[in-house]
C-alpha cells in the first residue's frame, strides 16, 4: 500500500501545484459581471459532477458528499478528497468568437466517522468567480474622426470553508446541517478612452472607475435523507437540501483615475474608501430521489430552485439594494454511476465505476427579456487502486460538455452572448480507518 500512497501524494501535489499556478477563474465570462459573478451551485464532487450534478438522494461511503451533509452518516472510513478542474470554452455573438480557458482548485474535503451513527467533514472550495474582459469602440456624434474606447474588466471571487456533520436519528432516517464561512474579494475595473484620428499616444489618457469590494459573512445549509429497501434488490432514497438565505457584509473602496494609454495613474480624481454596505444571497431548495441496489449500480434525479429575484447586490446602509436584473431558476438533473464488479479479480475494468447525466438549467440573467439556459451532459469514471481491509485510494474523473445562453439579437445589431465549454475534474480520494482498537495476543 506505501507505493499507493505515494502514487496519490505526487498526484495531489501535482494538483497542487497546477491549482495554485492557475489562478481562480476558468476563463472570460462576460456572465461575470454581474453581482458576485458567476455563483457555482451546490452540485458536489467530482462523482455527483460525472452524474450530472446528482447525489441529493445517493448515498455513497468511498467520495465526501459535500452536497447534502445527511449523506455524511455513511463515511466509514477517514476520508481526504482534492481535485483540481479545468475548463476550454469559446464564446460566440454573431459572426464573432473567442476561445479562453483556464484552471483552479475544485474543492479540499476531509471527512471523518465519529461513531457508527455519526460523522463530520470539513471543506473549502471556491463559491463564485469573477473573471471577464470586453472592450466597445463606439462612434462620436458630430464627428467623424473621433472614437470613445471602453473597457470593462473584472477579477476574483469568494470561496467557502464548511464545517458539515451527519447523524442518524432513526433507522434508514439521517440529518445534516452544514456551517460555511464565505470570504473573498472582486475587483472591478471601466475605463473610456477619448481619440481623434492620427492624434499622438504620449497625448491620450483616459478616465477610469475601479472598485474593489471585500466579503465575509456565515451561510447555513440543513439536509436530511431516508433510505428504505423495497425488495432485497432495490432500494430507494429520497432526499432535501435547504441553504437559508445569507447577507454578506461587505466593504467597498472606489476611486476614479485619470490614466495613460498603458493604465499607469496620472491623477486621482476621487477616493471613496470603506463604505459598509450588504449583498442578499436568496436561498435555494434542492430536493432528489434515487434508486440502487445497495451494491454496484445507482440512479437518481434532483430538482433545485433559487429565487435570484430576491437577490440584491450591496445595499449601502439606509440605501435600497440592486437586484442586478436576475430572475428565480431551477435545475434538473438526472444521472447514475454502475460498477460491473466491485470484487472482480480478473478485470480492472470491472472494478472501475461508469457515470453519466444530464443536466439543464434557467440561467439568472434575462439579456433582452429573454429566458437564458444552460444545458450538458456529464461523464466520468472511478479508478481505484489495490485496496486492503484499512485503506482505499480512488482516482476519479468528471468530463461535461455545455452550452450556455444563445447569441439571438438584442435590439438593433445588439447581440447576447453564447457559451460552449469543454470541463474535465481531476480528484483523488484516500480511505483510511481510524481509532481503531488493537488487540494483543
Amino acid at each position: 500500500m506505501l507505493v499507493n500512497k505515494l502514487t496519490a501524494l505526487g498526484l495531489l501535489s501535482l494538483l497542487g501545484a497546477a491549482s495554485a499556478a492557475s489562478g481562480q477563474g476558468l476563463g472570460n465570462s462576460p456572465y461575470t459581471r454581474l453581482g458576485l459573478g458567476d455563483v457555482n451551485p451546490n452540485t458536489g464532487g467530482v462523482r455527483q459532477q460525472g452524474m450530472g450534478g446528482v447525489g441529493i438522494a445517493a448515498p455513497n461511503s468511498a467520495q465526501v458528499n459535500d452536497l447534502n451533509p445527511a449523506l455524511l452518516y455513511y463515511t466509514n472510513r477517514t476520508t481526504f478528497e482534492m481535485a483540481a478542474v479545468g475548463q476550454l470554452k469559446r464564446l460566440r455573438s454573431g459572426n464573432a468568437s473567442q476561445i479562453d480557458g483556464g484552471a483552479s482548485l475544485s474543492y479540499l474535503s476531509f471527512a471523518v466517522p465519529l461513531s457508527r451513527r455519526w460523522a463530520i467533514a470539513a471543506g473549502l472550495r471556491p463559491y463564485s468567480t469573477v473573471d471577464y474582459t470586453s472592450t466597445v469602440i463606439s462612434p462620436v456624434d458630430g464627428d467623424p474622426t473621433a472614437r470613445v474606447r471602453q473597457e470593462f474588466s473584472g477579477s476574483g471571487g469568494l470561496s467557502e470553508v464548511h464545517l458539515s456533520q451527519g447523524i442518524q436519528v432513526a433507522k434508514g432516517l439521517s440529518v445534516g446541517l452544514s456551517t460555511s464561512y464565505l470570504f473573498g474579494s472582486v475587483d472591478q475595473t471601466t475605463t473610456a478612452l477619448f481619440a481623434v484620428e492620427n492624434q499622438p499616444l504620449e497625448t491620450l489618457s483616459q478616465a477610469a472607475v475601479i472598485e474593489n469590494v471585500e466579503y465575509s459573512d456565515f451561510a447555513l445549509r440543513a439536509g436530511t435523507h431516508y433510505r428504505r429497501e423495497l425488495n432485497p434488490k432495490l432500494v430507494a432514497n429520497l432526499g432535501a437540501v435547504y441553504t437559508m438565505q445569507t447577507t454578506l457584509t461587505g466593504y467597498r473602496q472606489r476611486r476614479a483615475e485619470r490614466q495613460d494609454v498603458s493604465g499607469n495613474t496620472i491623477e486621482v480624481l476621487e477616493l471613496k474608501s470603506n463604505t459598509r454596505g450588504s449583498t442578499v444571497v436568496p436561498a435555494t431548495l434542492q430536493v432528489g430521489l434515487g434508486l440502487d441496489n445497495g451494491r454496484n449500480w445507482t440512479i437518481g434525479l434532483d430538482l433545485s430552485r433559487q429565487e435570484w429575484s430576491k437577490f440584491r447586490s450591496f445595499r449601502e446602509e439606509n440605501q435600497p439594494g440592486v437586484n442586478a436584473l436576475y430572475n428565480d431558476t431551477w435545475r434538473a438533473a438526472v444521472g447514475g454511476e454502475f460498477t460491473p464488479d466491485p470484487g472482480s479479480v480478473d478485470s480492472y475494468f470491472k472494478r472501475m465505476s461508469y457515470r453519466f447525466g444530464l443536466s439543464m438549467a434557467q440561467m439568472p440573467y434575462r439579456p433582452g427579456g429573454q429566458t437564458q439556459y444552460d444545458r450538458a451532459v456529464s461523464w466520468g469514471f472511478m479508478l481505484p487502486f489495490a485496496a486492503s481491509a484499512l485503506d482505499a485510494t480512488y482516482l476519479n474523473l468528471s468530463f461535461t460538455y455545455g452550452q450556455r445562453g444563445n447569441d439571438d439579437v438584442i435590439t438593433g445589431t445588439a447581440r447576447n452572448i453564447k457559451e460552449e465549454y469543454m470541463r474535465v475534474q481531476l480528484g483523488v480520494s484516500l480511505n483510511n480507518r481510524w481509532f481503531l482498537k488493537r488487540k494483543i495476543e
